[in-house]
């Protein structure tokens, strides 16, 4: 497969790159908008502020994710990288598959549920046990998210732990 060089390669990486800092941003609005539910005692900001969070977990973060995990892989199959050469890369893959599972699934469902239990019971599900659960889920949630696309930003800059030894076939 022919490899991207120079300006073909630049482009692809700054595309990646946006969509990367597209989903840590959409994990700080989540972080945001939980900390504004968290201390509101109004019933109309709760059920926005988790309403705000559904609505970007149906589509925004499954894009921003996809598009991340598809301008990834192209950037390690057409150029030297390769997706299993360096350390850095696996790393970044696995990752990815804790930002997959976060992101477009687990906040989906965190926020979906607590739609619906602010949306029936209204500030009363701040003390319904479901809520304070799945709401604990998805502060949890978030906090992984942040860590782990920080990670990949950080080991992106600083590429650790080098390239893996190719076996001795002697």
């Amino acid at each position: 497969m022919a490899k991207l060089k120079g300006t073909q390669r630049k482009w692809l990486l700054i595309l990646h790159l946006l969509f990367s800092a597209i989903m840590l941003g959409e994990a700080v609005v989540f972080l945001l908008m939980s900390i504004t539910a968290a201390n509101t005692n109004d019933e109309g900001m709760l059920k926005a502020s988790y309403g705000i969070m559904h609505v970007l977990a149906q589509t925004p973060i499954k894009t921003a994710t996809i598009g991340t995990l598809v301008s990834g892989i192209l950037l390690s199959v057409l150029t030297s990288w390769g997706l299993f050469r360096y350390y850095w890369i696996i790393a970044k893959e696995a990752l990815m598959l804790v930002s997959i599972l976060l992101g477009p699934l687990g906040m989906y469902l965190w926020t979906l549920k607590a739609v619906t239990l602010t949306t029936s019971e209204g500030l009363n599900a701040l003390e319904d046990s479901a809520f304070i659960i799945n709401n604990n889920q998805l502060w949890v949630g978030i906090i992984l998210q942040i860590i782990s696309l920080a990670a990949m930003f950080i080991i992106s800059v600083f590429k650790p732990w080098g390239s893996r030894k190719k076996p001795n076939l002697a």
